[in-house]
Parts: structure tokens; sequence; C-alpha cells
């Protein structure tokens, strides 16, 4: 981790350089393929000026992962109990979305770290996305209980919404091929979701 003292300026925009040229590397070549001579030459460092910062390539890239894993979090947080559950959801829909669009690289990073098998993760997914996805489900089954929300797996549905969000940032490539010229795809996700997850979470005999 960067040295816990107070930074000075060129201290901090190095340490801010370091990070970025690091999310440009983590998210193209994964952790196993990126390495420390990659992320000093895309800082514009020295590998040794590099390694005054951070001491190891697990430091990068823990230190990116507990700021992603923040960013990520919040839209969840913002899912209000006391609001309208179709609302509320659509709502996260929405954020999520927002997110694929504005931090593709940060999608990229995570997805790759989980399909090594989130080596790197296991404390931050146990100890923070865990407990707020565990009371976020509770909540979506309290409105399927209460008849406000079309029965459905408060889990599943959670999983479904990372799915169909993240797989705009994590195929970006894709979906522009498939689409083609004229398109924006993150406006046409959020008409068609909004409308696939309306019509399915809205409880039957409402509208």
């Amino acid at each position: 981790m960067p040295r816990s003292r107070p930074q000075t300026r060129i201290q901090q925009k190095n340490s801010e350089a370091i990070l970025e040229a690091a999310l440009e590397v983590f998210s193209q070549a994964g952790f196993r393929g990126a390495t420390l001579d990659q992320i000093a030459e895309g800082a514009g460092l020295s590998k040794p000026n590099l390694l005054y910062y951070f001491p190891s390539k697990e430091a990068i890239h823990a230190a990116l992962i507990q700021g992603l894993l923040q960013i990520w979090l919040d839209p969840l947080r913002a899912l209000d109990p006391a609001g309208d559950p179709v609302a509320e959801i659509l709502g996260y829909i929405r954020r999520k979305l927002e997110l694929s669009r504005d931090f593709p690289r940060e999608s990229r990073l995570f997805a790759n770290e989980m399909l090594q098998g989130a080596p790197r993760v296991q404390g931050p997914l146990q100890d923070d996305l865990k407990p707020l996805v565990d009371e976020k489900a509770a909540v979506i089954a309290r409105w399927v209980t209460e008849g406000r929300l079309a029965p459905v797996d408060p889990y599943h549905l959670i999983f479904s919404i990372w799915a169909t969000t993240q797989h705009y940032a994590d195929f970006d490539v894709q979906v522009r091929a498939m689409l083609g010229p004229g398109h924006d795809p993150f406006a046409e996700a959020q008409t068609f979701l909004d409308h696939l997850f309306r019509s399915s979470l809205t409880p039957p005999g409402k509208s």
C-alpha cells in the first residue's frame, strides 16, 4: 500500500498516475499478465520510483480493488427500503448501467479477478459485499411477502442485474459490433432493461 504519512502534491500525483496506469494494464492483461515494468512505463516512472509508492504488484492491485469495491457497492447501498419497490430496483439498474458506461476498465478488472477465482478479494467479498447483498436481499424478500413485488428470488434478481448491466462494459466490443454504427448501447439497454424488469417485477393485477 502507499506510505501512510501525508503525501506531497508530487507524491499524490505520482500515486494517482501509478493507479491509473495499473488500471489500464490490469484491465487488459489481468493480474497474472500484468508486470510492474508495464505499470511503471504507463505511469511515466522508473520501476524503482514506482516501488517507493507501492512495494509490489499485489499492493497496487489491492489498492485498485479496494477503491473499486466502494464504487461498485454505492448503487446497491442507495436501494431505499422505504421507497417504491419497482422504482427502487429500476433505479438500481440505471445506476449499474451508468457505472458500466463510465467505468468500463474497472468492470473488466473486477471480472478478471472473478474469473481467476477471486484469490485477492475473498476478504472484501465476505466482509463488504456479502453483508450488503444479504441486507438488500432481505428488503426485496420483504417486498415480495408484502405483495409489492412479483414473486422473485432476491439473490438471483441481484445476480441477473449484475449480469445484464456489466455485460455492456465487459463485452463492449461485441455489443457494438452486433449493433453496428449509429447505436447508443447504454441508452438502448436502459430502455430495454427498464421494460424487462418492470414487467417481470410488477405484482399481478398492478400496472
